[in-house]
C-alpha cells in the first residue's frame, strides 16, 4: 500500500504538468466552468481494530455513511481543482472484528477495545481526467473516468463505550499512559479515482473511492504497549479502557500480565476510506457580449 501511494501521486504530478503545458494555453477561459456538488459514501477504516492487523483489512460491519459537499473548478481540458467538506464516522469493535479462536486474531478479541471517530475533513484536490474535453461543458464527454490527489486537514475524536453504555471521549483518558495526548487536528493525504456520467446539460453523476492516508495511529485510540501498571492510569474511565476492558481468554494476555505488552501496532499508521456517488450541477459561465469601440 505504501508502494501503491507513492506511485500514484508521482504519477498523477506527471500527468498534471504534462497535460497542463500542453493544453493550458489551448483552452480558452470561456470553456472553463465551476461545479457544486453534493455525494454521500460508505466510509471504513484500516487500523488495530479490523479483523487482521494489515491496511488492507476491513469489517463490512464497521461501515458508516459519510456526506460530502464540493466546489469543483475546471481549468484545462483534463485539469480541475476541487474543494471539499464532508463528515462522516469510522467505527471498530475487537468483540466484532476478532475471532478468539483464530490464533491471529485472538489477542485482538481478548484487548475487546471498541471505538466510534466522528470525522470532520477539508480537503484540497486536483483531478486528471482520463478522456480530456476541450470544448465547453454543453459539449463534454458523456463519460469521464479520472484520478485525483491532493491535502487536506481533519479534526477527529475518538470515543469507547464502557461497561454500561455510555459513549466516553478518550483522548483526554491517555489509555496507555502516554506523557502527553495525541493531536485531534491532523493532515490527511486523500487520493483515488473515479467516473463521471453526463445525466443532462447541467447535471453529472459521479462514483468515486477515495483512500485517506493519515500520519496518526490514534484514529482508534490503540496505538503502542498497555500501560505497565493499572495505577499509572490516572482515571477510572482511563483504567476501564486502558485496562479492565481486557478479557480473560487462555492463552493471551490476561490484566494480571498485560502490563507493559504490546496493545496496537505503533509502526502501522491509521487510515480511511470512502466509496459513493456524488451528483454535481454545473454552473454556467456567463456568456459576455463583445464590446463595441
Amino acid at each position: 500500500m505504501k508502494h501503491f501511494f507513492t506511485y500514484t501521486l508521482a504519477l498523477l504530478l506527471v500527468l498534471a504538468l504534462v497535460a497542463s503545458e500542453a493544453s493550458a494555453q489551448q483552452f480558452s477561459k470561456r470553456k472553463q466552468y465551476n461545479s457544486v456538488g453534493v455525494n454521500l459514501n460508505a466510509m471504513n477504516y484500516f487500523g488495530d481494530i479490523t479483523p487482521k492487523p494489515s491496511i488492507p483489512s476491513f469489517r463490512a460491519g464497521a461501515t458508516r455513511p459519510n456526506l460530502g459537499l464540493t466546489f469543483t473548478r475546471r481549468f484545462a481540458p483534463r485539469i480541475s481543482g476541487r474543494a471539499s467538506l464532508s463528515y462522516g464516522r469510522i467505527t471498530g469493535d475487537d468483540a466484532k472484528a476478532a475471532d478468539q479462536n483464530d490464533a491471529e486474531a485472538k489477542y485482538r478479541y481478548n484487548r475487546n477495545m471498541n471505538f466510534r471517530n466522528d470525522i470532520l475533513e477539508f480537503a484540497v484536490t486536483g483531478i486528471f481526467d482520463l478522456i480530456e474535453n476541450r470544448n465547453n461543458y454543453i459539449k463534454r464527454p458523456d463519460f469521464v473516468p479520472y484520478v485525483f490527489a491532493g491535502v487536506g486537514v481533519i479534526r477527529h475524536n475518538p470515543k469507547g463505550e464502557d461497561a454500561e453504555g455510555n459513549i466516553v471521549a478518550l483522548q483526554p483518558l491517555r489509555t496507555e499512559a502516554q506523557s502527553s495526548t495525541y493531536n485531534l487536528g491532523q493532515i490527511v493525504i486523500p487520493f483515488g479515482g473515479g467516473a463521471r456520467y453526463k445525466l443532462n446539460r447541467s447535471f453529472d453523476l459521479g462514483l468515486e473511492l477515495g483512500f485517506r492516508k493519515t500520519f496518526t495511529d490514534y484514529l482508534d485510540d490503540v496505538s503502542g504497549n498497555y500501560a505497565a501498571r493499572r495505577g499509572d492510569l490516572q482515571s477510572s474511565a482511563a483504567q476501564y479502557f486502558g485496562w479492565d476492558i481486557t478479557r480473560e481468554i487462555p492463552g493471551t494476555y490476561t490484566e494480571s500480565i498485560q502490563g507493559g505488552q504490546m496493545r496496537g501496532k505503533s509502526n502501522e499508521k491509521d487510515w480511511y476510506t470512502t466509496l459513493g456517488i456524488s451528483v454535481n450541477y454545473i454552473l454556467a459561465p456567463r456568456v459576455r457580449s463583445p464590446k463595441f469601440r
